[in-house]
């Protein structure tokens, strides 16, 4: 197994787990208590309002920002860099070790020896998209909400330390369980089959007036995701090596009905930024 970097021990496995469009506050309702045995539950901000160039930011090593005041952005991001030393288990780490490519699944796996992988629940990051670089496999699950399929394929053979992007859509529209048959799953007209009318040449349709109580509803059912996940993790503490750090983090955020606006994407609201973020190594 190669070593960290300039400290000769042997590199962590590491877990990158984006739980698809979740809330801050959607996760701290969920009470996770398996989560939280990894460290303290975070507020953080995403850099993008939806999954795509979020996910490229967190694959150049960027994680959800804290949003500091009176620093410099350099500064800031020489730190958050820094902290892959802790997260990989090696020294010498920095924001220079990832030039010229700035893509962190190309420097884990050709300059620490890494296999790389990716298991994705959402389309818009099949492995036809710019993001599939740098990885030994590169894959998007058969359904969008399987979770436990995801953990099915983690494989740790021991040679080697692993990285894994885990794409997580539980907590995604329709917030549905795999357990639960498709034809229960929440219809936002809107929402439902968006991408299959991107190209329609047909009238827009009106917007339906948002009602607040199936908002809510919605945002139950992302709580209740949660609360589902957090027993999932609990089982993958049971099976990860003890060399493995994870962090637990979201792409963005959700809007369900605050001043007016559902969803995430084109909207400028605090809410659709707003991430959890927590972290720690398997011990």
């Amino acid at each position: 197994m190669p070593s960290g970097l300039a400290s000769g021990s042997p590199l962590n496995n590491y877990l990158l787990i984006v739980f698809d469009s979740c809330r801050y506050d959607s996760f701290l309702a969920a009470r996770p208590r398996h989560m939280k045995k990894l460290g303290r539950v975070e507020r953080r901000w995403s850099y993008a309002s939806w999954t795509a160039p979020s996910h490229y930011n967190l694959l150049t090593g960027l994680m959800p920002h804290t949003s500091p005041k009176r620093v410099y952005a350099s500064e800031y991001y020489k730190a958050d860099f820094l902290k892959f030393n802790e997260r990989l288990g090696g020294n010498g780490i920095e924001f220079q070790s990832l030039v010229p490519s700035l893509y962190l699944p190309m420097f884990l796996q050709r300059q620490l020896g890494y296999r790389t992988h990716a298991r994705v629940s959402m389309p818009v990051l099949n492995p036809h998209t710019i993001l599939n670089c740098g990885f030994d496999t590169y894959k998007l699950m058969a359904r969008h909400n399987d979770f436990s399929a995801i953990l099915g394929e983690l494989e740790f053979p021991g040679d080697r330390p692993v990285f894994y992007l885990l794409n997580v859509g539980e907590t995604h529209y329709p917030y549905a369980l795999a357990s639960e048959p498709p034809d229960l799953w929440p219809k936002l007209s809107g929402v439902h089959g968006v991408f299959k009318r991107l190209d329609s040449k047909a009238p827009a349709s009106k917007a339906h007036a948002f009602r607040a109580a199936k908002l809510e509803e919605l945002r139950q059912r992302q709580i209740e995701a949660v609360r589902f996940l957090d027993g999932a993790i609990e089982k993958l503490f049971d099976t990860v090596p003890p060399n493995t750090y994870i962090t637990i983090t979201s792409d963005h955020g959700e809007l369900f009905g605050e001043d007016g606006y559902f969803g995430h994407g084109p909207i400028n609201h605090p809410k659709v930024l707003e991430v959890p973020f927590v972290e720690g190594k398997i011990r």
